[in-house]
Order: C-alpha cells, then sequence, then structure tokens
C-alpha cells in the first residue's frame, strides 16, 4: 500500500471535506429538475445515485484517513521543555499557549491607570491595572514563542511519520 506523510494526511483530510461539500451540492443539482409537466426528464452527466455511491467512497477514506492520523497522535511524541508529548496532547498545547499569548498581550497593552469618566465636579473614576502592563507584553510575547516552537516540532514530527494510506485518486 501507498504510503503518506502525517503532514499530508492532515491537508487530506480537508481536500476531503471539501470534495464531500461538492459532492453535495452535485447531489442537490442532480436531485431535481424544473420541466414542463409531463415532460421527459433532463439527461445529466450523473444520477444520483451515482454521486451517492462516490460520496459514500469519499467518507470511507476520511474514516480510514481520521483513525490513522488519531492513531499517529496518540502513538507518537515530541519533546517539548525536556518533556515527552504525544502528538495529541502537544496540538492541545500549542493552543493553549496561543491563547494564553493573546489575553497575555491584550493585559500588555493596557494603560496603568485611565480615567473612564467622572460624577460631576468632585468624583472622578479611576481605572487602575493591578498588575504591570509591561510585564504581561513580554510574558505574551514569550508564550507566543513558545506556541510557535512547539508548532514547528509538532509539523517537523508530522513530516517524519508515514501513514499507510494510498491518496492517488486526491493528489
Amino acid at each position: 500500500m501507498a504510503k503518506m506523510s502525517l503532514a499530508e494526511a492532515v491537508k487530506l483530510k480537508s481536500i476531503l471535506n471539501k470534495r464531500i461539500q461538492e459532492l453535495e451540492g452535485e447531489m442537490d443539482r442532480v436531485a431535481f429538475a424544473e420541466m414542463e409537466k409531463g415532460a421527459k426528464p433532463p439527461k445529466l452527466p450523473r444520477t444520483l445515485l451515482e454521486v451517492e455511491r462516490d460520496m459514500e467512497d469519499v467518507r470511507k477514506d476520511m474514516r480510514t484517513l481520521d483513525k490513522l492520523v488519531y492513531a499517529a497522535n496518540i502513538g507518537n511524541t515530541v519533546t517539548f521543555n525536556s518533556e515527552e508529548l504525544p502528538i495529541v496532547e502537544a496540538i492541545e498545547l500549542a493552543t493553549q499557549l496561543r491563547a494564553k499569548a493573546r489575553k497575555y498581550k491584550e493585559y500588555g497593552a493596557a494603560q496603568k491607570e485611565t480615567y473612564p469618566y467622572s460624577y460631576g465636579d468632585n468624583i472622578t473614576i479611576v481605572r487602575v491595572a493591578l498588575f504591570e502592563p509591561e510585564e504581561y507584553r513580554t510574558k505574551g510575547l514569550e508564550a507566543d514563542r513558545q506556541a510557535n516552537r512547539l508548532s514547528n516540532l509538532i509539523n517537523a514530527k508530522n513530516y517524519s511519520i508515514e501513514l499507510d494510506f494510498d491518496a492517488e485518486k486526491y493528489f
């Protein structure tokens, strides 16, 4: 059986999703015809049944590919900060690091003190940051750097893992 890298399999999954959407659209086009009552239905290049068969083939390939990708993501690891992580956990950690970076950068962009509004002449409301914005800006940059480093490790590993899947009909 032909082999493909895990990285190619991840790309192929999105190609298969797009193909399923295209086939659903084709099903809609071949399932109905507008014509004069009593007229003979138009001859279409493919029947609904033929499109359904293609759809089932693509869906079967999608399930097979999912199974292979999930198994590879559980059974293979990357080393990050001196810790061995299954790829599935590393992907989640990279996502969490990006979320952390986004939030920290948001706090890093805050002003230490702002005056949002006042009540009359005697009362002024002050909004004070209870943290150091510069520290959070720096922490945000570091979390981003860590996420990028981990993503690069995952991508490199994905190209080194081979899966038994024949993708010739899609590539």
